[in-house]
């Protein structure tokens, strides 16, 4: 740059200030446009080549209790109700009801009735989850590992029960607030070690939780290319439609070939055969545990 007198720099100072509006950037010029940043970012954890087999798919309509029924209540309602599947709190920390029933022998006899079962896991919770009924909740700097301990934990009820290679156990996140990425992402890697290391033990995995919370950013991880992904998704929407398309929310791309569970009624009293239960309705096009 040639010398300028202070005079003369002075005014050509002022040229420059009325050029850039006084505030360092050119009039002319475009502001920066601004980067979204994802919501949930893509974790990938190493995975077998091919996950466990299936060991069956099943389409029809199934119940969810929270403490698992007398063996007389489902004798008298396969016969005289429409379902045929049943969701049973297996394993987890944090189940809302004692089993006192759940044992192989009762896994054995109600299979032997022709029930299909869909197995649950309850244990840690969304970080920012309201802890007023499950305080126990995933720790974002260890949420991988604790996946994968929380996963031990299910296959090995899976197997005292009697359930077979192949079977799924579904992941129970209860909804919480969207607000914060950080929890979301944590949710995310929690689930993605919880399906890496049930595959190790030869089980499929599973997840549970509302359609708009869990499964939202579940769905935005296999968006962005996590892995591996859970095998299956039992989403909860209570708007009364018996089947399994998304309920507007879930795209019909992903988790599409025989891998989806919709929970589309809750806490409603039932009697068939004189005996009453209170469930949660659920429409069942995927795995079921055998």
């Amino acid at each position: 740059m040639r010398y300028l007198r202070p005079a003369a720099l002075l005014a050509a100072s002022f040229v420059l200030l009325l050029a850039t509006d006084g505030t360092g950037v050119s009039a002319g010029a475009a502001a920066p446009a601004a980067v979204a940043v994802p919501r949930i970012r893509a974790v990938t954890l190493p995975d077998r080549p091919v996950p466990p087999r299936f060991r069956e798919n099943w389409t029809g309509p199934a119940f969810d209790v929270c403490t698992a029924p007398p063996l007389d209540t489902l004798r008298t309602w396969r016969t005289a109700s429409p379902y045929g599947a049943v969701g049973i709190y297996t394993s987890g920390s944090q189940r809302g009801c004692a089993q006192p029933r759940l044992t192989p022998d009762w896994v054995h006899q109600a299979r032997a009735m022709g029930w299909r079962f869909l197995p649950v896991h309850v244990g840690l919770q969304a970080p920012c989850a309201d802890p007023s009924r499950k305080p126990k909740r995933i720790d974002p700097a260890k949420a991988v590992q604790q996946g994968r301990d929380e996963a031990d934990e299910a296959a090995r009820a899976l197997r005292s029960l009697g359930f077979g290679a192949g079977s799924p156990v579904y992941l129970d996140i209860e909804a919480y607030p969207m607000r914060d990425p950080a929890c979301g992402q944590a949710v995310v890697d929690f689930t993605l070690a919880w399906t890496q290391a049930l595959h190790a033990a030869g089980y499929r995995s599973g997840f549970y939780s509302s359609l708009d919370s869990g499964i939202a950013d579940l769905a935005a991880a296999a968006r962005a290319g996590g892995s591996p992904m859970p095998d299956s998704l039992w989403y909860a929407r209570w708007d009364d439609h018996a089947d399994t398309a998304g309920s507007g929310s879930l795209d019909p791309d992903l988790w599409t070939f025989h891998q989806r569970v919709h929970q589309y009624r809750g806490n409603v009293p039932e009697t068939y055969g004189g005996v009453t239960l209170t469930i949660d309705r659920d429409q069942v096009d995927g795995p079921t545990a055998g």
